[in-house]
């Protein structure tokens, strides 16, 4: 089988031309969201989070397809039965992490919690979260979803 050449290719190679191929943030996020297996319910509930909120969806653990809204200023996650976001397992610290808003954009931040806190398999003290990144409380793996609003509004900014 012959090799294909393209010479515009290996010009602009010899010139030092970048010629990888790049997306969009739209793009990227539609394809975090297929590769997490995001079934139709979640597309639709993803669709109408209002501007300044997000959803975590737990992808693997106890209570898989479970949904979190996040929709205040600071919200908690852990063992405790008063945690807004309740993750019953041992895995878990009573006072694991929080979620906190800033604006339309948000930021996990771990409590000295015993096993730690994860973000995109990287173990944090505190991050800002991307759309459709993963985050580790104990068993659970979460993924993080902005509004579609919100990030409209920053791919035009």
């Amino acid at each position: 089988m012959a090799e294909q050449n393209d010479p515009n290719s290996e010009a602009q190679r010899a010139a030092g031309e970048d010629t990888t191929a790049g997306f969009g943030e739209e793009f990227a996020a539609a394809m975090n969201a297929q590769a997490a297996g995001v079934t139709p319910e979640e597309k639709e509930a993803i669709a109408a989070l209002p501007s300044g909120s997000a959803l975590l969806i737990v992808r693997r653990g106890p209570n898989t397809g479970a949904r979190f809204l996040l929709d205040e200023d600071v919200m908690t996650a852990g063992r405790h039965p008063d945690a807004d976001i309740f993750l019953d397992d041992v895995t878990v610290s009573r006072r694991h992490a929080e979620f906190l808003r800033h604006g339309t954009a948000f930021e996990v931040k771990d409590l000295g919690s015993l096993n730690g806190t994860y973000f995109d398999g990287v173990r944090v003290e505190s991050a800002m979260l991307t759309d459709g990144a993963e985050v580790q409380v104990g068993k659970f793996r979460l993924t993080f979803y902005a509004a579609r609003h919100d990030l409209d509004a920053s791919a035009s900014a």
